[in-house]
């Protein structure tokens, strides 16, 4: 039963890497450092030193470059793959009790599909509102829901899933009447 828990942090962390791939690794590089959450055997480096600094100085920078225009753009190209591996290895360290190929089948799905969707999500309702000139206004909250669901990921994995299953009602029933309109 350990491995479910193990995979509502890991999907909720990978969750958190579509809004930003840095802020999630920082956060659970914290969290492993201080003893607050245990990887699995292989992933203990995520709370290494070194570890924690490099995630830490890629957060600063990106979260930085979203806030430049034509950064941002190329970023997208980059970030929705990085997203994806991101989030199947924060999914794949918190599963550590399965066979390995159940383990990195379930990562690359339930992690790297998650973190990928997200990603996209994010990267469209960026560029939807950036002729109106409030691309800065969306990376700002991308970055705050970064932050939020990645907290939320570590403390409390069970209410992050319900916030992130509401956030995707939510998103689903507006696409939808916007569908309907057309």
């Amino acid at each position: 039963m350990e491995w479910v828990l193990g995979v509502l942090v890991g999907v909720s962390l990978s969750a958190a890497c579509g809004f930003r791939v840095f802020v999630p690794m920082l956060v659970m590089s914290i969290a492993v450092h201080s003893g607050h959450l245990n990887p699995a055997s292989g992933f203990e480096w995520l709370g290494s030193w070194p570890a924690l600094l490099g995630f830490g100085l890629a957060t600063v920078i990106e979260i930085v470059a979203y806030f430049v225009p034509v950064v941002n753009n190329a970023l997208d190209i980059i970030a929705t793959p990085a997203a994806a591996i991101a989030g199947t290895v924060l999914t794949a360290s918190m599963v550590g009790d399965l066979s390995p190929v159940f383990r990195w089948a379930l990562a690359a799905v339930a992690g790297g599909g998650v973190a990928a969707g997200v990603q996209v999500v994010t990267a469209s309702a960026r560029s939807a509102v950036a002729p109106l000139g409030a691309s800065g206004v969306v990376s700002a909250a991308e970055d705050g829901a970064a932050v939020a669901t990645s907290v939320l990921a570590v403390t409390v994995p069970v209410a992050a899933v319900i916030v992130l299953i509401i956030l995707s009602i939510l998103l689903v029933r507006r696409k939808h009447k916007q569908a309907i309109r057309l």
